[in-house]
C-alpha cells in the first residue's frame, strides 16, 4: 500500500502516545483488543477514560460493539487495490510518508535540553502560572519516567516570564482514602514525586500549583457499603455529600497531608462547580439531596473551599489557595463571594460573558477565546466583590492557545494578547493564570504578557516590538509584528461560539475526512468532528460560518506571505534563521486548519444542497475534495518537519502523517465516484 516499514517506537512515544492510539482504534478495536493493544488492564483503561481530561466525552461517551479484528491473506483482487493503493501514495508524497526530519515527540527532548536563560522579570502580575506543554494529564506523579516539568522546559518557562505551573491532583491518590484504601495505591510515591518536582522547579524559580476538583464522586456500589454519604446521582456515580459529617473533616486531612508532605508548593486552585461530579451543587442539582436542598449552592460550595483551604494553611500560612469561580452559576456568585474564607485569592475567567459580533451574528463568549480581548463584565463584577473584602484576584487568560485552535503550539495572534494583557494592567488584577491544559509552549504569546506586566506604562506595539527583537533579531522585527498584526486582525474574526470551539472541525483539520454520504453522526467534544455541520456552527448560519473561518484563513495566508519572505530573507543567518522558520511552521499549519474547516463545510453545503443539478455538484465537491488533497499534503509535510504541529497535552496527536495520507485517499477515492 506504498506504506514504509514501520518505524522503531521508542518507549518515550509509546509511554507518551496512549490517547492517540485510543483515539485512532476506537471504531476499529473492540475493547478487548484495545486493551491488548495498550497492555493496559480493564481497570486501567476505565480509570483513564474517566480521569484523563474528559477522554469518555471526548470520543463520544459510547464504545461501538465491533468484531475482533481478525488477520486473513488477501486475495488477489484485494493484492490488486492494494497497488493501486500504493501507486497513488507514491504520486502524491514521492518523498515517502513517513516523519523524515522530527519524529513524533521529538519537541520533548527538544524542550527538555539544558539551556542557558534569565529567569522572569519583576512583573505587575503575580503569581503567572500556566500548564506543560507535554505533561501526561491523568496520573503524572507516579511515573518518573514521564516528568511533566523537566529541568530545560521548567528554564524556557522561566524565560518566558512564567513563574508558576500546575498539574491535577485526584486526593485519594496522594492521601489515604478512609473508606476505600485500594484507591490510594501509591500515594506515598506519588507525594515523593510531588516533593521531588516542587523542590526541583524551585531551583528554576517555577512554584508548583494542584488543581483540585474535589470531593470525588464514587461508584454507586460504595453506597451500598455507605448509604449515609450518598448524595445526588448522576449516572453510574453519585456524590460524596459534604453536608454529611466526614466528608469536609477529609478533605481538611487530605489536603493538610499534601501540603505538609511538600513544602516547597507554592498552593492549590480549585473548580468547585461543573467538570467532574463533586459536591451536590457542583452540577446544578443540589436541590435533589435533602441536606443539601435547603442549605443552597453559595453555601455548600464556599464550605467545600473552606475545608481544604483549612487544611492547606494548617500545614503553611503563607500557601496560596486560590478559588476559581469557573462554573459558578451568575446568580450564585455573589453569596458565594462574600462566604469564601478571608485570605483565599478569587479567580475568574477574563473573556467570560464579554459581548462579541462576528459576521453581523451577536453573541457572548462563554469559554476560552484569543480572539476576544477580555476583560468582560463578569469577570469584573466578580474582581470587584472579591476586592470589596480584601481578597486577591488573578485573571484566568490563554495567552497561548485555545480551543479555538489547539493543534497549533500557539496562536500567534500575538497582537490580540497583548492588548488582553495591557486590558488587564488597567483592571488591576493581581495575578494570571496563563492558561488550562493547552498553551503552555514557551510561545512569544507568553513572552509579549511577561512584557506588558513588566512595563511601567503598558504599551502593546512596543512590547510587540521587543520581544520580536529578542526571539527573531532587529532586523527581522519590523516583519514579524506585521505578520502578527495580520494573524491578529484575521484571528477578530474567528466566528466564536462554545458550539463551535468544541465541536468544530478546526482541531482535526485536513485530517478531518470528507464525506459524500451524511454519517449522521454527532460530533464529539474536541474528538470526532465527522460532518456536522450544525454542531459546527452553532448559533451561525452555515454560510456566515464558514465566510467567517474563510476571513481567517485568508488573513493567516497574508501573514505567512510576510514570514515566508523574511524566511527567504534569512536564509544565511544563521541566528535566528531557525527562529522564523518555526514561527512560519506554526501560522502556515494555523492557516491550513482554518482553510480545510471552510472547505469541509462548504462540501457538506454542496453535498446537502437541493438546488444545485447533480453535474454542478459533482464537480463542485470534486473542486473542493482536490483543494483538501493540497492541504493535507502541505500539513503533512509540515508535521513530518516540526513534531510540534497536531499535538496538544490532554489530546496528545490529534493526527499523525499516515492519518495526512489516509485523506488524500479518502479524497481521491471521492473524486473517483463523482466522476462515474
Amino acid at each position: 500500500m506504498g506504506l514504509p516499514p514501520q518505524p522503531a517506537i521508542s518507549e518515550s512515544q509509546w509511554r507518551r502516545s496512549y490517547i492517540t492510539v485510543i483515539r485512532r482504534n476506537w471504531e476499529l478495536l473492540p475493547f478487548e483488543q484495545l486493551t491488548r493493544l495498550l497492555d493496559w488492564s480493564a481497570e486501567e483503561l476505565a480509570f483513564t477514560l474517566r480521569e484523563d481530561d474528559f477522554l469518555w466525552a471526548k470520543l463520544g461517551q459510547r464504545k461501538p460493539q465491533l468484531e475482533p479484528l481478525v488477520y486473513h491473506e488477501p486475495t488477489v483482487e484485494q493484492s490488486q487495490r492494494a497497488s493501486e493503493i500504493a501507486a497513488t501514495v507514491r504520486r502524491h508524497f514521492p518523498k515517502g510518508v513517513g516523519l523524515a526530519k522530527s519524529s513524533l515527540f521529538g519537541f520533548v527532548e527538544d524542550l527538555s535540553s539544558p539551556t542557558e536563560t534569565s529567569g522572569p522579570r519583576p512583573s505587575a502580575f503575580e503569581p503567572r502560572y500556566c500548564y506543560s506543554y507535554f505533561a501526561t494529564y491523568g496520573d503524572p506523579l507516579l511515573d518518573e519516567f514521564l516528568d511533566p516539568y523537566p529541568d530545560g522546559l521548567l528554564d524556557r518557562l522561566a524565560a518566558a516570564g512564567v513563574t508558576g505551573v500546575w498539574l491535577q491532583a485526584v486526593l485519594y491518590k496522594l492521601s489515604p482514602f478512609p473508606w476505600d484504601p485500594s484507591l490510594s495505591e501509591g500515594w506515598e510515591k506519588r507525594l515523593e514525586g510531588l516533593r521531588r518536582l516542587t523542590n526541583r522547579a524551585a531551583e528554576h524559580g517555577i512554584d508548583v500549583y494542584l488543581y483540585l476538583n474535589e470531593p470525588r464522586s464514587m461508584p454507586l456500589s460504595f453506597f451500598e457499603r455507605y448509604p449515609e454519604f450518598k448524595g445526588v446521582t448522576e449516572g453510574d456515580f453519585a456524590t460524596m455529600c459534604s453536608s454529611q459529617p466526614g466528608v469536609l473533616e477529609y478533605l481538611t486531612e487530605a489536603v493538610h497531608r499534601v501540603a505538609e508532605a511538600a513544602p516547597s508548593l507554592a498552593g492549590f486552585f480549585t473548580i468547585s462547580a461543573s467538570e467532574n461530579l463533586t459536591s451536590c451543587w457542583s452540577h446544578y442539582q443540589g436541590a435533589s439531596c435533602e441536606r443539601c436542598a435547603a442549605r443552597g449552592p453559595a453555601e455548600t460550595i464556599a464550605e467545600v473551599n473552606a475545608a481544604m483551604a483549612e487544611g492547606a494553611w494548617a500545614a503553611r500560612p503563607d500557601i496560596r489557595f486560590i478559588c476559581w469561580d469557573w462554573g459558578w452559576a451568575h446568580e450564585w456568585a455573589p453569596d458565594l463571594i462574600a462566604r469564601l474564607p478571608d485570605g483565599v485569592w478569587l479567580q475568574g475567567v477574563s473573556e467570560w460573558s464579554l459581548p462579541i459580533e462576528r459576521g453581523g451574528i451577536q453573541s457572548a463568549v462563554g469559554e476560552y477565546s484569543i480572539s476576544s480581548v477580555g476583560p468582560g463584565p463578569r469577570a469584573a463584577r466578580h474582581w470587584e466583590a472579591a476586592r470589596s473584602r480584601g481578597l486577591h484576584t488573578i485573571a484566568k487568560i490563554q495567552a497561548g492557545a485555545t480551543w479555538e485552535l489547539s493543534a497549533v503550539p500557539y496562536i500567534p495572534a500575538v497582537r490580540l494578547v497583548a492588548q488582553h494583557a495591557t486590558n488587564l494592567r488597567n483592571a488591576g488584577v493581581d495575578g494570571l493564570m496563563l492558561g488550562w491544559t493547552l498553551g503552555g509552549y514557551p510561545s512569544p504569546n507568553l513572552e509579549v504578557v511577561a512584557e506588558i506586566g513588566a512595563m511601567d506604562q503598558p504599551d502593546p506595539n512596543a512590547a510587540l516590538r521587543a520581544v520580536a527583537e529578542r526571539r527573531y533579531g532587529a532586523s527581522h522585527a519590523e516583519t514579524v509584528v506585521r505578520a502578527w498584526g495580520a494573524f491578529s486582525d484575521a484571528f477578530a474574526e474567528f466566528p466564536y461560539h462554545v458550539g463551535t470551539v468544541y465541536s468544530g472541525p478546526q482541531q482535526q483539520g485536513p485530517a478531518n475526512h470528507l464525506f459524500l454520504e451524511p454519517t449522521g453522526r454527532a460530533a464529539t467534544m474536541v474528538g470526532f468532528p465527522y460532518d456536522d455541520l450544525n454542531a459546527w456552527c452553532a448559533i451561525y448560519p452555515h454560510d456566515i460560518w464558514t465566510s467567517q473561518m474563510e476571513k481567517v484563513a485568508q488573513g493567516f495566508e497574508d501573514g505567512c506571505a510576510l514570514l515566508r519572505a523574511e524566511v527567504v530573507r534569512a536564509a544565511g543567518d544563521p541566528v535566528y534563521a531557525k527562529a522564523l522558520a518555526d514561527e512560519l511552521s506554526v501560522a502556515e499549519a494555523a492557516r491550513l486548519h482554518f482553510a480545510s474547516s471552510a472547505n469541509q463545510a462548504r462540501f457538506i453545503m454542496a453535498r446537502d444542497s437541493a438546488d444545485l443539478e447533480p453535474a454542478l455538484r459533482a464537480q463542485t465537491l470534486a473542486a473542493i475534495a482536490e483543494r483538501e488533497i493540497q492541504a493535507a499534503r502541505e500539513l503533512h509535510q509540515l508535521q513530518v518537519a516540526d513534531s510540534r504541529i497536531g499535538f496538544e497535552a490532554t489530546n496528545q496527536y490529534y493526527y499523525v502523517p499516515i492519518d495526512l495520507v489516509e485523506k488524500v485517499l479518502v479524497c481521491e477515492s471521492i473524486i473517483d465516484r463523482l466522476s462515474r
